[in-house]
């Protein structure tokens, strides 16, 4: 069943704390400069964030620190797992896309999922950085904030990696495949 206070008990809490510290030590290089009790600190500061956080382990996708914001002081945390995650793929763009399949609808989409998870998908930019620190979705797809004119008109943006070039693509906002799921961040 869901967790619905989108609150962690303190043992779920602890063991997802165990979890990150864990994947944090063993890829330093997408956080060079920083250390973890910090991220420690403001993770345990920010109950519901640190929620967030978990939904994004339960559905495969491996958060870990990116980066830091000096001007607000938060840590960014991007979804790390290899390829997109499991617990995230068969679904279409938006509620939108949903509701326009007239049969085959997936269970659900990127967009509303990300919200309901308390996180946002990345953006192209965002992927783009990523791809800097690994390779990511070599066998995968992740869908992408779309702009609004593309979105407009009924496409959606994902992306992956291929031939070592990160590669942005269009389809039917509505489409849905086993291999494309969605990348999320958030900010704590």
């Amino acid at each position: 069943m869901k967790n619905t206070k989108k609150k962690l008990s303190p043992e779920q809490g602890q063991a997802l704390l165990n979890v990150l510290k864990t994947r944090f030590e063993k890829n330093t290089q997408r956080h060079k400069g920083l250390s973890w009790d910090p991220v420690q600190a403001r993770l345990e500061a920010n109950p519901a964030k640190l929620w967030s956080l978990d939904e994004m382990e339960l559905t495969g996708g491996e958060p870990d620190v990116v980066g830091y914001d000096k001007s607000t002081g938060e840590y960014i945390f991007y979804d790390c797992a290899t390829e997109s995650p499991k617990g995230r793929r068969s679904v279409c763009y938006d509620h939108e896309a949903l509701a326009s399949r007239k049969e085959h609808k997936p269970e659900n989409s990127a967009v509303e999922m990300a919200a309901d998870m308390g996180v946002e998908l990345l953006s192209e930019a965002q992927y783009r950085e990523l791809q800097q620190l690994g390779n990511f979705d070599l066998k995968t797809s992740s869908w992408i904030i779309t702009p609004p004119a593309i979105r407009k008109l009924g496409g959606a943006l994902f992306s992956d990696r291929r031939y070592d070039h990160v590669f942005v693509y269009h389809n039917g906002a509505e489409s849905y495949y086993a291999a494309r799921g969605f990348r999320c961040w958030i900010k704590i």
